[in-house]
């Protein structure tokens, strides 16, 4: 990894993609969202504060546990300009992801669960699905699989305390 002398304080754009291992066109990408500013030389070059680098890294970690860009945006908007973030402001921003990425990580648990028994079915119907329909929610007014999509972010996943869904053996399932 090249390493940018101490008294260099903006970067190039091949620089910053060399630093971050992240690519030009990213990068480009990211600064069009909002995520990272530059400033325009006299030739119209791109010049990045090095402190972009912190936050390219920022970026990318909230992007691979499922951040959408427009709430790194949001919280980047945050950081203070010119100033490369301490870990206290790191650790505030990350924070606030938290319960966000419990439901998540629930949501995902109860997928994976619920996700074997589905094929391990072979009913393919979807009418009395655990995953598409939850205790045959909308059975009687639709079916297929148009629904799990949009039925995944409406339903929560079900606690100990409700009966579970059809079993997937059940002749109603066939």
């Amino acid at each position: 990894m090249p390493q940018i002398p101490e008294k260099i304080h903006e970067l190039t754009v091949g620089q910053l993609s060399a630093r971050s291992g992240v690519a030009v066109s990213a990068l480009h990408f990211y600064e069009s969202k909002g995520l990272i500013h530059s400033r325009r030389t006299s030739g119209n070059q791109r010049r990045y504060h090095r402190d972009t680098l912190r936050r390219v890294a920022f970026v990318r970690a909230a992007q691979r546990v499922g951040i959408p860009l427009a709430t790194i945006r949001d919280a980047l908007a945050e950081l203070p300009e010119e100033r490369t973030p301490t870990r206290a402001d790191w650790a505030r921003l990350s924070e606030t992801w938290r319960s966000e990425l419990d439901e998540r990580i629930k949501q995902l648990g109860w997928l994976r669960d619920h996700l074997t028994d589905c094929i391990g079915c072979g009913c393919l119907s979807l009418e009395n699905c655990v995953l598409s329909n939850p205790n045959d929610t909308f059975g009687e007014t639709q079916t297929g699989s148009r629904l799990l999509p949009r039925r995944l972010r409406e339903t929560p996943a079900p606690d100990a305390a409700r009966p579970s869904p059809v079993p997937p053996e059940s002749p109603s399932c066939r």
